[in-house]
């Protein structure tokens, strides 16, 4: 057994994060102007090969802004998956709009395009795909059911940067894409997050709901109500230089999914994400434990732990929560997201982690999943 705790994820700092931040201190420029702030988001629109980046304070804001941009509002009804982090569909909420649930697919886990277009109605105005565990959805599908219902795409990449479908990185798809900066992510500014888009009108609607509402050419004067969801110079100064270690970032993460894969292939109860011949960014690799109930899965979480290796179940099904199963939400069955997030369980992701710990982490697993199995 270890000595020292595996952890699920930490952030790697290896470029010139202090010196930015250190640059960013010295100048007096902390809040939200300066210069950091305006670099990264040039350096991350140049990144994607889109128009317009607006950096946010955090990942959820993001959602939230870009549903607020497109005009989504009270009984507005926007297609969420039901197996994703929560504040998917709580930005929906934010805006007093209904966020109807969908079942995922069950080999990729992302949103289904067939439950999707099964739940449109004259009241759907958007779709919010989420490219889970950094997985791309099925685009093409998704883009064709909302064009022909012309419905608003909203991307959201807060686990995906990097990942690419078709050649082409996620969140150039949509009408908007959302990206997070949390500790865990890609890319971190400690808290933050950015909203891309090509179309001009949004962009500057966004930028203007950023600031409190202030149009862009009178200071003090408000054109509306708006939000202060503004990045900090600091925040931006730390995203710049980790921005800059993209490549880096992304193919440590690849080494870690191929080590984790070679050490799971021959052992036929684990289920992974397929990935459709995309490019899969490796967020946070998950998997799943085949035909395992909760208490099973959570059994071989307590034996990991006691190993000193975290782990963290997959997101449970957001139509389980009290608060979320109005039938306003909540419409059918939803079999597919139950049974993924009963099986699931994330091991430890992130840049430094060594070939000797990720066989320590999948021998421990599968030594966990045997003594688990009746």
């Amino acid at each position: 057994m270890r000595d020292k705790p595996i952890n699920i994820a930490q952030p790697t700092f290896l470029g010139n994060e202090k010196k930015y931040v250190t640059d960013a201190l010295e100048s007096g420029w902390i809040s939200s102007i300066g210069k950091y702030i305006e670099i990264f988001e040039k350096s991350f629109a140049q990144y994607h090969g889109v128009k317009h980046a607006i950096a946010t304070h955090n990942g959820t804001i993001a959602l939230h802004l870009a549903l607020a941009a497109s005009g989504i509002k009270e009984e507005d009804e926007v297609l969420v998956p039901d197996l994703t982090f929560i504040a998917t569909s709580n930005s929906v909420r934010y805006c007093n709009a209904i966020p109807v649930l969908t079942d995922v697919e069950t080999d990729d886990w992302n949103i289904s395009p067939s439950d999707m277009a099964n739940k449109i109605t004259p009241k759907t105005k958007a779709v919010i795909p989420v490219h889970l565990y950094g997985n791309p959805v099925r685009l093409r599908e998704i883009l064709g059911i909302a064009h022909a219902h012309n419905l608003i795409v909203i991307e959201d990449c807060a686990e995906a940067l990097g990942a690419k479908y078709e050649g082409k990185p996620v969140g150039t798809f949509g009408d908007i894409a959302c990206f997070s900066f949390f500790g865990n992510k890609v890319i971190t500014t400690g808290e933050g997050g950015m909203c891309l888009t090509n179309n001009d009108d949004l962009a500057e609607r966004m930028r203007i709901l950023r600031d409190h509402g202030m149009n862009r050419n009178k200071k003090y004067w408000y054109d509306c109500v708006g939000f202060n969801y503004r990045m900090t110079n600091m925040q931006a100064a730390v995203g710049l230089a980790q921005l800059e270690q993209i490549d880096h970032l992304l193919s440590a993460r690849d080494h870690i999914y191929d080590a984790y894969c070679d050490c799971f292939r021959k052992f036929p109860l684990i289920r992974l994400q397929s990935t459709h011949g995309q490019q899969n960014t490796n967020w946070i690799f998950t998997l799943r434990i085949h035909d395992f109930t909760f208490d099973q899965r959570d059994s071989v979480m307590a034996m990991m732990k006691q190993k000193k290796i975290d782990t963290r179940p997959v997101f449970y099904p957001i139509h389980q929560m009290s608060f979320y199963q109005d039938p306003a939400f909540a419409r059918g069955g939803f079999p597919n997201s139950a049974f993924i997030s009963r099986e699931g369980i994330s091991l430890p992701t992130w840049v430094g982690l060594q070939d000797d710990d990720i066989r320590y982490i999948s021998e421990s697993l599968m030594e966990s999943i045997q003594q688990c199995t009746p």
